[in-house]
């Protein structure tokens, strides 16, 4: 289970929405439990519509904030344009670590849908999100 707090939910969209036309992104630090306590927003240096690709300065940040402050990096979220909020293959071959949480966001209706995933070995498994 994943637990986010409304503002980080409205940071995450907000984050993905300002990204337009490309791809949104950024990372989650929290707790191994799945409670996240900051969203750390990355520039798309892919700079594409279709996929997305963390500023490493921002990953930098955020292993560097985590261990100084106790905390994991949780996951990553990232929009999806035109399409429904579940991982695409690009999104499973790319995922690197199977502890994250993997956090989709559709912009292709409004309101827009946020839904998590774990992958892990290529399997995709949904998992709640509390708001």
């Amino acid at each position: 289970m994943l637990t986010l707090n409304p503002r980080q939910r409205d940071t995450i969209v907000a984050t993905c929405i300002r990204a337009l036309p490309n791809e949104g992104c950024g990372l989650l630090l929290g707790s191994s439990d799945g409670t996240v306590t900051e969203v750390l927003a990355s520039a798309n240096v892919a700079d594409s519509a279709k996929v997305y690709e963390i500023d490493s300065r921002v990953l930098l940040q955020a292993s560097r904030r985590s261990e100084a402050d106790g905390q994991v990096i949780v996951g990553v979220f990232h929009s999806h344009t035109h399409s429904e909020a579940y991982p695409s293959p690009t999104d499973v071959a790319q995922a690197p670590d199977p502890a994250w949480h993997y956090v989709v966001i559709s912009l292709r209706d409004v309101p827009s849908e946020l839904r998590s995933f774990r992958i892990r070995d290529g399997i995709i498994e949904e998992e709640e999100v509390t708001a």
